[in-house]
């Protein structure tokens, strides 16, 4: 379980997460969900500019905004539909409503090696930039439907998400957990 004051790896929980039997649409007919590498094929080419720094991301998703009813406190659709992870996962439960979420898109378009794919410096570059964002979420924060995600999404921005983003940096350059004297990078 991570502490709000380190970085806590989800890839683990997602890569042990085994293919489950799941109920499905309103029959509650009974289906496999594969495993995660079957389905979290998105590009990081693709991706939405929305998603904050981390190893899940939304690319090219489908349209019908499915993603975000399952992981309302994780993803979020752009006024396209294309959805995007506005938080990162922080426990077993939240890699598990991320990932049903990446499995109710039909295009597979969710990604997951955010890992291999951002810098200390690509962060910094995405934290000048989150100003966008924030006026983006702003702009559709009276939207009925998305509106409580859209405030959760700007009381992160605001709060917690810098610390984590710092915490995230320290762990992608070392590898590691930050201890009690470990300098974290600056934004």
């Amino acid at each position: 379980m991570p502490s709000d004051s380190n970085y806590w790896d989800p890839i683990p929980a997602a890569r042990a997460t085994p293919e489950l039997l799941r109920p499905w649409g309103r029959g509650g007919r009974l289906v496999v969900r594969p495993a995660p590498e079957k389905f979290l094929l998105g590009q990081w080419e693709d991706r939405n500019w929305r998603n904050v720094p981390g190893p899940f991301y939304g690319a090219d998703t489908d349209t019908c905004e499915a993603g975000p009813p399952v992981a309302r406190r994780h993803v979020l659709a752009d006024e396209t539909g294309q959805e995007f992870v506005f938080r990162q996962p922080r426990t077993a439960t939240e890699v598990e409503s991320v990932l049903r979420a990446a499995w109710s898109d039909p295009f597979s378009g969710y990604g997951w090696d955010g890992h291999d794919r951002w810098s200390v410096q690509d962060i910094r570059a995405w934290w000048g930039e989150r100003a966008r964002l924030r006026e983006w979420a702003t702009t559709y924060a009276d939207n009925e439907d998305a509106g409580p995600a859209l405030r959760d999404l700007i009381a992160y921005l605001d709060g917690d998400l810098e610390s984590h983003l710092r915490d995230y940096m320290f762990w992608l350059e070392e590898r590691r957990h930050a201890t009690a004297g470990c300098v974290r990078p600056d934004l």
